[in-house]
Parts: C-alpha cells; structure tokens; sequence
C-alpha cells in the first residue's frame, strides 16, 4: 500500500468515528449557515481538525486544501491532500446516516491516492492510480452498459444554484425516459464510490466542489468509469459539473444532458 494511503485511512477512520460517535448525542451538534443552502457543525470542524493534525504529524511539509480551512500552504506545494472531513453535512443535522469522510493526494496536479470512509457501514472504498479500486480490500468495478435501460442514476440536486433548477429537471426528465429510476442520497463522494462499486450504474451532479469529487473520482475512474464534464470533456474538477459511467453510460447520459442544459451548465 502506497505510504500516504496507509495515512489517509488512518485519518478517515479517526475523523469517522469521531462523526459517529457525535450522532450519539445530536443535542451536542451545532449548526452555521456558511451560504445558501451550504451548513457546517462543529462536527465539520473537530474531523477536519484530527485529518489535518494526523496528516502534518506525518508529511509537515505537504499541502492541503480542507472544506472548511481553505488552503493551507506547506514548503512542498507538489503534493496537495484534498478534504471533504464531512460530506453529507445536511444529512447528518437531520440524522440521516449517510456521509463520509473523504481524503484525496494529489501530486503535480494528479490525484494518485484516494480514501472514503463511510462510518455508519463501516466501509472503506480506496483507490490508488494504476492499481484498481477496492471496498474494504476487495476489488469493485463499474456496471459495463449497453444503454440507460433498467439503469438506476445517482445525482444530486442544484441547491446552491437554483438558477440552473429549471434545465437540471428538464435533463432528470429526459433521462428518466429511458433509465429504470434515480437515487438522490446527500453525498457526492458516496455517489462516485457507490458507481464505483455497481450499486449504481451512473451518476451526474453540477456545482460540486473540488473535495467533494477528488477522492471519488479515482476511485470511480480506477474501477473502470469514464468521468466528463457536462460537455463531454476533463474539466469537471474545475467547473464542478460531473458526468460519470461506464463508457456507453456516460455517452447516453451527455445526450440527454446536451440537449437539455443551459449554456451556463455547459462551461
């Protein structure tokens, strides 16, 4: 196992349990609206904080981008760990038990190590570039399709930007045609990692942030998806706006998403 994963789970695993161990007493979970529709809890912060502080214990000099610190600046800005310490915020204030911890490395530029962690299940997806994707060390692989037909579809709803909502519903019609049905969960990284693993068969969302993706997107790419952006193309860590399947998927699905965008989903 490549060293910094060795660390990323140990990092996930802490802040996962730290997250379950809060849903213990929901009494003690305090919640802040950051921007529309976007909250974060003391909970957010405590696990981002036991990431952090178990990543500088062992790599002082490396980079990190955290949801809720932003950027922190290390002497060695080749290597950038990428944290999402709770993705599933909203899910968890209701007590919803679906969220996960998600850690990504990225080095020059390429994400070459992945972790999710789901505490409530106990499940660790894992990835490492060139080497597969696993669910507690076995190995997992996308469903290969033919079409949409009997597909289930993960996404996720335009909350922050609901400018988009009209077209967004206008692309879930459109592919709800032809697909079996859609599952809308609360977390993006559990979305890619759930792809992943066949449990569905494609996924799309716009307006996600770098560490909602990061760590899912290996994972998903190394059990054998295609990963795009709304216009087909390698920029979805950039514009926020993701696409992914197995490669007959993703073609079906950029049809409908084609035909029915906004230019401003296209970028």
């Amino acid at each position: 196992m490549h060293p910094m994963l060795n660390i990323a789970i140990r990092a996930a695993r802490k802040a996962g349990n730290h997250i379950a161990k809060s849903l213990e007493n929901t009494d003690n979970i305090e919640s802040v609206q950051k921007g529309t529709n976007d909250f974060v809890t003391n909970v957010d912060k405590e696990a981002e904080a036991l990431i952090i502080h178990t990543i500088q214990t062992s790599y002082p000099e490396h980079s990190i981008v955290a949801e809720e610190s932003g950027m922190i600046e290390g002497k060695d800005s080749d290597v950038q760990w990428i944290i999402d310490p709770l993705d599933g915020t909203t899910n968890l204030i209701n007590g919803l038990p679906h969220f996960c911890v998600s850690i990504a490395v990225r080095m020059k530029g390429r994400t070459e190590v992945a972790c999710v962690y789901d505490p409530m299940r106990n499940e660790l997806f894992t990835a490492q570039r060139g080497s597969g994707a696993q669910l507690n060390n076995a190995r997992i692989r996308v469903t290969p399709l033919k079409d949409l037909k009997g597909t289930i579809i993960g996404t996720g709803f335009p909350y922050k930007q609901k400018q988009h909502s009209e077209s967004y519903f206008k692309i879930m019609s459109s592919m709800f045609v032809e697909c079996s049905d859609f599952r809308r969960t609360g977390s993006p990284a559990l979305d890619l990692c759930y792809l992943a693993a066949g449990r569905v068969d494609g996924y799309f969302e716009l307006g996600l942030k770098p560490w909602n993706m990061a760590a899912g997107d290996l994972i998903a790419r190394e059990a054998g998806a295609i990963v795009t952006d709304f216009a087909g193309g390698t920029d979805h860590m950039k514009s926020g706006n993701i696409v992914a399947s197995s490669a007959r998927g993703v073609k079906s699905m950029l049809k409908h998403i084609r035909e029915n965008s906004n230019e401003g989903m296209l970028k």
